[in-house]
C-alpha cells in the first residue's frame, strides 16, 4: 500500500512537469530547431550616391542654368554618362526648361579620345521643339553636363539610330563634335561694379 502511494505521487509529479512543458513549449520545438528557424537580422545597406551637375534651360533667357542633384554611384564612366543623360531626359526639378524630349531614349554610349558618342532613338528629332535657341541649348546641355562631371570629356557627337545626323531641326550643325561651352551658362552671382565717390575720384586723379 505504501509503495502504491509512492508510485502515485511519482506519476502525479511526472504528469505535472509534462503539463508545464506543454504550456511553455506547446509545439515541442527544441533549442536547435529554434536556432535554425529564427531568421537572421540583415542590416539595411545605404546606397552610395554621387553629386552631379546638370544643365537645363533658363526661364525666359537663352542661357543654361546649373542644377545639382544626386545619382546612384556607377561602376564605370560609361554607366555614369548614361545616368546623366537619363537625368537630362527626365527633366529639371527646379523651375527650369527641359533640354531633351521626354520621349528620347539613349541607346548606347561610347567614349573615344575625349569625345562621348551619344546614340539616341528617332524620338530625339521627332519630339524636339525646334528653333535655333532650343537646339543650341540641347547640344550644349549635353556637352556641358558631361564636361562638368568628367574633366576629360570635352565634346559630344550626337547620332540617331546609329547614324550620323546633320542637324536636329535644321539649325545646329551636328556633322562635327560639339564642344562644351560654359559661356552659355548663366552666372548666378554677378560681381557688382565699384563706383568711386566723386571726391575720392578727384583725389586719385591728382
Amino acid at each position: 500500500m505504501k509503495k502504491m502511494m509512492i508510485w502515485i505521487v511519482v506519476l502525479a509529479l511526472l504528469a505535472f512537469f509534462a503539463g508545464v512543458a506543454v504550456v511553455f513549449n506547446p509545439f515541442k520545438i527544441t533549442t536547435a530547431q529554434q536556432e535554425v528557424e529564427t531568421p537572421p537580422v540583415v542590416a539595411e545597406s545605404t546606397a552610395v550616391q554621387r553629386e552631379v551637375i546638370l544643365y537645363f534651360g533658363g526661364i525666359a533667357s537663352p542661357f543654361l542654368v546649373q542644377e545639382v542633384r544626386f545619382i546612384d554611384e556607377c561602376s564605370t564612366d560609361q554607366e555614369c554618362v548614361v545616368s546623366l543623360v537619363q537625368e537630362l531626359i527626365a527633366g529639371p526639378v527646379a523651375e527650369l526648361v527641359p533640354v531633351l524630349p521626354s520621349h528620347a531614349l539613349l541607346l548606347d554610349v561610347r567614349i573615344i579620345d575625349g569625345t562621348a558618342q551619344l546614340n539616341f532613338n528617332q524620338a530625339l528629332i521627332d519630339y524636339h521643339s525646334g528653333g535655333s535657341t532650343s537646339e543650341l541649348l540641347t547640344v550644349h546641355a549635353l556637352a556641358n553636363t558631361l564636361a562638368a562631371n568628367f574633366a576629360y570629356i570635352r565634346e559630344v557627337m550626337i547620332r540617331v539610330d546609329g547614324k550620323a545626323v546633320e542637324t536636329l531641326r535644321g539649325h545646329i550643325d551636328l556633322r562635327q563634335p560639339i564642344a562644351a561651352d560654359f559661356s552659355l551658362v548663366r552666372q548666378e552671382i554677378e560681381v557688382p561694379s565699384v563706383e568711386l565717390d566723386p571726391q575720392t575720384a578727384g583725389e586719385q586723379s591728382e
